[in-house]
């Protein structure tokens, strides 16, 4: 059984230990609520998506053309008779008989007596019959989709937490739902602290910083398909901090913060969080990241993580922590992160018994062989690394560096459009 992120105290914990731990924090996900299927982008399903039907529900011609019964013996009939049409929407009625065709267009469904499509650019028409150029390239069930060769009816075409992208809009579209049930949303709330923070289009003080993470958390979350709930900037006053959390509790499935509230930093987000719930505080073996808060809120014990305060740092644990407990909330098994393997091109720095998280731009070679550069300087700070990299090039707790010509692990950046 995993241990509670609360009796983990402040030992240093491995990436994946600290997943395990942070996903105790979900006693339940949120509820589900049913949409239209134009407003499903995005969305979770909560339930399989069964098959009403056979896709396609009938056998049907996959090309414009005729359909016969093709004859399994030799030599094969040249010349054949018209009898009747099949089109999309508008079946040929009756049995054709053997030796005879019908014209049928992509998509007609297949009329009883024939099991053949020969498609148009193979045909010499001539008046109520067709002539076969080169019959011999004909073979038996050419150009035919058979009923239910995509999706069987009563076979699963979607499982419960598939997040639908346009295929899958279109998959169910084709099965004849209109509405489908989802997750709600989980409705995050996210905020920043400092009389120094800035918000970007004022003027900068001389001591100021303009408001970044808060920014960078907005993305990550859109991206993830929750809704934010943004508590904008909160003054250094404990009165403020505290109530603004406690409506955040009531309100909200999860309360992220960046930077603040670490171990042995005293400020008034940390006493306010500590007085409205329970509280955690970890060292993650990793770099970028390392100090980590979480908890709970409230009394309906909402989830509580606090990131690392430097951007790049919030980017990766936002990927690493953040994302399968968004997906926890959803009543998801957590997944780890999508991993490829990739040939580094140029030297990589780590360290024994620490994960290192390495901006980088992978490619294919002339071969189709991925290979993996450094985006360069890997400062925590540096957001422009992030905005050139591709990927996350992952040196292991085991790895103490990686030369050029190496095989390394790396995690694609894939950011939902």
């Amino acid at each position: 059984m995993s241990l509670s992120c609360f009796e983990l105290g402040e030992q240093m914990l491995s990436v994946d230990d600290a997943r395990e731990a942070l996903m105790t924090l979900v006693e339940h996900p949120v509820g589900v609520e049913p949409i239209a299927l134009s407003q499903a982008y995005g969305r979770r399903i909560a339930s399989d998506i069964i098959a009403p039907i056979n896709v396609p529900q009938h056998t049907n011609a996959a090309m414009d053309g005729i359909a016969m019964a093709w004859p399994s013996v030799q030599p094969h009939q040249t010349r054949w008779p018209i009898v009747g049409d099949a089109f999309a929407g508008q079946a040929f009625e009756g049995n054709v008989p053997s030796g005879q065709c019908v014209r049928i267009t992509t998509g007609a469904p297949l009329p009883p007596g024939t099991d053949t499509v020969i498609m148009r650019e193979q045909l010499i028409e001539q008046g109520v019959s067709v002539m076969i150029d080169a019959p011999d390239r004909v073979s038996q069930g050419q150009h035919v989709r058979q009923a239910g060769e995509d999706i069987a009816i009563g076979e699963i075409a979607l499982e419960a937490g598939t997040r639908l992208d346009a295929a899958c809009l279109g998959l169910i579209a084709s099965l004849g739902y209109g509405e489908v049930w989802v997750f709600r949303r989980p409705k995050v709330a996210i905020f920043s602290t400092g009389n120094e923070v800035t918000p970007p289009g004022d003027a900068l003080p001389s001591a100021g910083i303009y408001d970044t993470n808060r920014f960078t958390l907005i993305g990550l979350l859109s991206e993830q398909g929750a809704e934010v709930m943004d508590l904008g900037i909160l003054p250094d006053d404990p009165t403020t901090i505290q109530n603004a959390l406690a409506s955040a509790a009531k309100q909200c499935d999860l309360v992220i913060t960046s930077g603040g509230v670490s171990v042995g930093h005293a400020d008034y987000t940390r006493e306010a969080l500590e007085a409205l719930g329970q509280l955690a505080f970890w060292r993650v073996a990793l770099r970028p990241g390392r100090p980590m808060a979480c908890g709970w809120l409230g009394e309906a014990r909402k989830p509580f993580v606090g990131l690392p305060g430097n951007p790049v740092a919030v980017m990766v644990t936002f990927s690493q922590f953040v994302v399968p407990l968004l997906q926890r909330l959803q009543g998801q098994t957590p997944s780890p992160p999508r991993r490829l393997t990739a040939i580094a091109q140029t030297p990589l720095k780590s360290r024994l018994k620490r994960t290192d998280f390495i901006r980088g731009i992978y490619s294919s070679n002339a071969q189709g062989v991925l290979q993996v550069r450094s985006t360069g300087a890997q400062g925590s700070g540096i957001l422009t690394s992030m905005v050139a990299a591709n990927c996350l090039i992952e040196l292991g707790d085991h790895q103490e560096s990686a030369q050029p010509g190496e095989a390394v692990c790396i995690q694609p950046l894939t950011r939902w459009q």
